[in-house]
């Protein structure tokens, strides 16, 4: 983690959000826009099997062109009155562990894939992950990458961004936390992408195709119906950097 704070501190990361920028964010599961899914189901009777992946992604209408990183905000919402021991991967949380249960990852040099691998294998970054974010039965979940140095973003093109993985760990036997079927809806509320000081950040929070997905069959049975998205909070550099001391 001190290496990617260093990181980021060297690319001159000003995190202030700007005002909303057109284009649009998708979220689908395990690839980018509409070539991934919306709905995944688990039949809860395994602590292994293929990690669930959320993949975030971005298309700007006018280029960025040095691009040296971001700051994502996702919120979800649960089908029961507050989050069960399986959603709690916070700190002292029934599925806080290391290796984590939940991660991010910026990495999408291998596929296949389709949308455009706009980091190449070269970013570093971490993940926050807030029970109770709004209510009893939501959380917020903050991700934040950047590289050494900077790329060009393409307007038009639909851009990876982020994985958020989750694993099965602790979902039957001993130690096993209990929760797993409570149907849930992720949102992808906002992406802040950052430039080096003085040339401009790019707030994007716009649905392009679809911003969210669903966990279990019950996740539409969500109150208010899914997506149930809390609004999002600009924040400073210096706030989020305090997420990931």
């Amino acid at each position: 983690m001190k290496r990617l704070l260093t990181l980021l501190a060297c690319a001159a990361l000003t995190l202030v959000a700007t005002s909303a920028f057109a284009g649009g964010i998708n979220l689908s599961w395990n690839d980018c826009g509409t070539t991934g899914g919306l709905q995944r189901n688990f039949a809860c009777n395994s602590n292994g099997g293929v990690p669930n992946i959320m993949v975030g992604s971005v298309l700007v209408d006018a280029p960025i062109p040095n691009l040296n990183g971001q700051a994502s905000v996702l919120d979800m919402q649960t089908n029961q009155a507050t989050l069960s021991n399986w959603w709690q991967f916070n700190a002292g949380g029934c599925r806080f562990n290391s290796p984590p249960f939940l991660s991010s990852d910026y990495s999408f040099v291998s596929g296949p894939f389709t949308c455009n691998d706009i980091w190449a294998g070269g970013a570093s970054g971490g993940i926050n992950y807030s029970p109770g974010f709004g209510g009893p039965n939501r959380a917020r979940i903050r991700t934040v990458c950047a590289i050494i140095g900077t790329t060009g973003m393409a307007d038009g093109l639909e851009h990876y961004i982020e994985k958020v993985i989750f694993t099965n760990a602790r979902t039957t036997g001993t130690g096993s936390c209990a929760g797993c079927q409570d149907g849930a809806c992720i949102v992808f509320n906002s992406i802040l992408l950052t430039q080096p000081a003085g040339q401009g950040d790019l707030t994007v929070s716009n649905t392009l195709d679809r911003n969210w997905v669903q966990w279990q069959a019950g996740a539409v049975n969500i109150a208010g119906g899914c997506p149930a998205a809390t609004p999002t909070q600009n924040r400073t550099w210096g706030s989020v950097k305090s997420l990931y001391r």
